[in-house]
């Protein structure tokens, strides 16, 4: 089995501390969180500092999200400036379902308007000398498939590359994505179609490449409290087999691990706060979780997660 395999951006979740566990875990290729463009034109700190990238990250790619052609390039011709040969490739969000971001017309707004989308993607490839790809989903509207049309579109403009979401922005994360939409999108395109939606598991990574044919697949919601994906696509890359399941230490190891890679960029005020969530997710599924998962929640600092996952192995 071969495959690309690659971690999703996702806003709030995804920071250096998270992609530098799922490498440690096993082989993707990832990306920096979202990052707007305007708020990199403002200066914004914060936006800027969404674009460091861990020490196991040689090269990693970005995602940008914009409405304006020209806002998108220039900032794209800064990314470069800034991260060098670290920058693997530039990749631009037409997929986000945020509320607050499409109705700026970024994101999933930009499948309602695809000159608009060609001249940003086309915009960028002028002023950049590395990969640009793009990020869309199925369709806007509830039961809408424009997702081959939008397609062949990213191709003509210059797209290296694109992920399909085969979910409609409308259906946000419910129901199941449409591995068909995926499957009509390979065969309509000549250039790499990365399958997305719906990968929690090795075998959900397997079952997309073969029911598509896509090229890679990228890992949301998957990848959750579960670096260990990783490793199971590795191994079944690389022997056919599926690893054991990780135990409830080596999930507590883990995510101690994550926290204090976390802690080591952010402090730990904030790091605990943030790995509340991730905490929840680790902890998922398993019997007691109701009660960890609270204690999780409560959790003030790095002594307390300690309790967390103690009471957790115990």
């Amino acid at each position: 089995m071969s495959m690309s395999v690659y971690l999703a951006p996702l806003a709030g979740i995804t920071d250096t501390a998270m992609r530098q566990i799922c490498l440690e875990y096993g082989d993707c290729l990832t990306f920096t969180e979202m990052v707007s463009v305007n708020g990199l034109f403002y200066n914004n700190r914060k936006t800027k500092d969404l674009l460091r990238l861990s020490p196991l990250e040689k090269t990693a790619g970005v995602q940008l999200f914009g409405s304006s052609a020209g806002t998108v390039s220039d900032m794209a011709c800064g990314v470069c400036d800034m991260l060098g040969d670290r920058l693997r490739e530039i990749n631009i969000n037409m997929g986000c379902p945020a509320p607050k971001i499409v109705k700026n017309g970024e994101g999933a707004a930009l499948l309602k308007d695809m000159k608009k989308a060609a001249d940003i993607i086309s915009s960028t490839i002028k002023r950049v000398g590395i990969p640009v790809s793009v990020k869309f989903r199925k369709g806007f509207e509830k039961g809408e498939d424009i997702a081959v049309d939008f397609a062949r579109m990213c191709e003509d403009a210059g797209a290296e590359r694109i992920y399909v979401h085969g979910r409609t922005r409308e259906q946000y994360y419910s129901g199941k994505a449409d591995r068909g939409c995926i499957r009509r999108v390979k065969e309509a395109v000549g250039i790499p179609v990365i399958g997305n939606g719906d990968i929690f598991s090795a075998e959900d990574a397997l079952s997309m490449t073969e029911e598509t044919g896509c090229d890679g697949v990228m890992i949301a919601r998957g990848a959750l409290g579960n670096p260990f994906i990783f490793r199971e696509l590795k191994a079944l890359a690389d022997t056919g087999a599926l690893p054991d399941s990780p135990s409830r230490a080596e999930k507590a190891a883990a995510f101690m691990r994550q926290l204090d890679l976390c802690i080591e960029e952010k402090g730990e005020y904030l790091a605990v706060r943030q790995m509340r969530k991730h905490a929840a997710y680790y902890i998922k599924g398993s019997e007691g979780s109701a009660r960890l998962r609270a204690m999780a929640v409560g959790a003030e600092s790095r002594k307390d997660f300690e309790s967390v996952f103690e009471a957790f192995t115990g």
